[in-house]
């Protein structure tokens, strides 16, 4: 219980700083520096004090310190969700590879969710470095064996044929979402779907393999087309220009799907 309690304050710090990636890479930040925070609406540095995951949003009734506006409910949510997803890895995982895998994974889809939801971007250092952290991963949490491992020698061993599912799962689901996006745009002259997606799908690909990235994006997509249609119904928006938040489908169907298949289906 101890170990799944300090797994949940981990996640807290973690969620605290991809508060600072959601903010700042988009805006072409840097998230070293300045190193300490400050509010985006007076630019006053905030206290180390008024900066403790969870505790200070509630001290400080979700409002800055200094001119007293409204802290966004984001930052709140992001170190929560972060916080529950890394003590359900370890709760079920117990102190592994795979907890730690499936933790990262958490925080790279919490990060792109709040993201692409704030300003429609899916920054590089989340959907490239994340496809190379996929990668190094799939040799030591061995992915399914479905296509791939059809063209690697058995005698290459487990690693490598988990290394294979990984980079040929990037490269076909992100190439699939690319073509469509690619011929959408040749019939309808109009951007369908933004590369930043592509770039997620193939980090998607890297991390679970092909078989749950193309259910991911089945569901998201269908996710999106109802919910989006919806909220464009009740808030009267142009439906022919209204840009969808894709990602932010994508990486909420993204983390279900691993969690449920990769965490919680194999908890003892």
């Amino acid at each position: 219980m101890m170990i799944v309690l300090l797994a949940f304050l981990a996640g807290l710090l973690i969620g605290s700083f991809l508060n600072v990636c959601i903010f700042r890479l988009p805006r072409d930040l840097s998230v070293v520096t300045p190193s300490r925070s400050f509010c985006p609406e007076c630019e006053k540095t905030i206290a180390w004090y008024d900066n403790i995951p969870v505790v200070s949003y509630f001290v400080l009734r979700g409002r800055c310190r200094h001119c007293e506006k409204r802290i966004p409910l984001r930052y709140l949510l992001v170190e929560l969700s972060t916080g529950a997803a890394f003590a359900l890895c370890v709760a079920a995982l117990g102190l592994s590879i795979p907890a730690l895998k499936y933790s990262i994974y958490s925080a790279i889809m919490i990060a792109l969710v709040a993201s692409d939801l704030e300003e429609r971007i899916l920054p590089d250092e989340f959907t490239l470095g994340g496809t190379l952290i996929g990668l190094a991963f799939a040799p030591f949490v061995p992915l399914e064996h479905y296509f791939a491992s059809m063209f690697i020698p058995f005698s290459w061993g487990e690693r490598w044929q988990s290394f294979g599912e990984s980079l040929f799962a990037a490269l076909v689901g992100s190439g699939s979402i690319w073509l469509v996006g690619y011929l959408y745009e040749k019939m309808r002259h109009r951007e369908g779907l933004g590369f930043g997606d592509v770039k997620m799908i193939a980090m998607i690909g890297a991390f679970v393999g092909l078989r749950f990235s193309l259910l991911t994006l089945i569901l998201a997509s269908v996710a999106g087309s109802v919910l989006g249609l919806i909220y464009i119904k009740l808030t009267g928006k142009d439906a022919a220009t209204y840009e969808l938040p894709f990602g932010s489908f994508l990486g909420l169907t993204a983390l279900g799907v691993a969690l449920w298949n990769n965490v919680i289906a194999v908890w003892k």
